[in-house]
This record gives structure tokens, C-alpha cells and sequence, in this order.
């Protein structure tokens, strides 16, 4: 099965780890990236988009709000939503300060270019 995996996480946080601390926890980012993940860290801009009325209505804001910002992504292949949370469980942002939340793919519409 593969998961969106949500990373959320600020900024401050990170840097109030030490080098060894944010070392060990980006090994854990490379063990995702062996297994073949699709990851990304994202800037914090955001443009909200809604067109509940036909056009569309642009905000700069989230939808939701969230006590950090949306940090990164992945998206992982896993035997089931308990490996997926064993994967991520040891990641930046949900061992500093933040938290990842974690959604099952229902499609993808371009599997030949993620492998699995």
C-alpha cells in the first residue's frame, strides 16, 4: 500500500537540536529515501484554493490551522498503516516538535514514474 505521509514542523524546533540529534534523525529520512519514497521538504507559502462557486477565490492562508507549518512530504510504500507509522515514527519533524500525518493512496495516475 502506499501512504502520503505529511510532515509538519517548525523551523525553531530543528534548530534547537544539536548536529548528532539532527544527524540521527535525517539517517532515518535516508532509509526512506533507499526504499524507493518520494520526498520533499516544502517552502511555507501557501495559496489556498476554493471555487465552492465557480471561480476560483484564491487565499494565502491554510485551509486548516495548524499549531506548525507543513514542513515536507513523502509518499512510501508499506505493508500496512502500522509499517508506514514504524517508518516515519523516527523522521524530523515527528521527533522535533512536530508531528507527520499519515493518509492512505487511493491512486496514483502516473505509477510508472514512482516505482512499486
Amino acid at each position: 500500500m502506499k501512504y502520503l505521509c505529511l510532515a509538519y514542523g517548525a523551523e525553531k524546533d530543528w534548530r534547537a537540536l544539536t548536529t548528532p540529534e539532527q544527524e540521527a534523525l535525517l539517517a532515518q529520512d535516508e532509509v526512506l529515501r533507499r526504499r524507493g519514497a518520494l520526498m520533499a521538504a516544502v517552502e511555507p507559502a501557501v495559496a489556498t484554493v476554493r471555487a465552492w462557486i465557480g471561480a476560483p477565490i484564491v487565499a494565502s492562508t491554510p485551509g486548516a490551522q495548524s499549531p506548525v507549518p507543513l514542513a515536507g512530504f513523502w509518499a512510501i510504500e508499506a505493508i500496512d498503516l502500522d509499517e508506514a507509522i514504524r517508518l516515519v515514527a523516527a523522521t524530523p519533524c515527528a521527533r522535533a516538535g512536530g508531528f507527520i500525518k499519515i493518509r492512505p493512496i487511493a491512486f496514483i495516475n502516473d505509477a510508472d514514474r514512482w516505482r512499486g
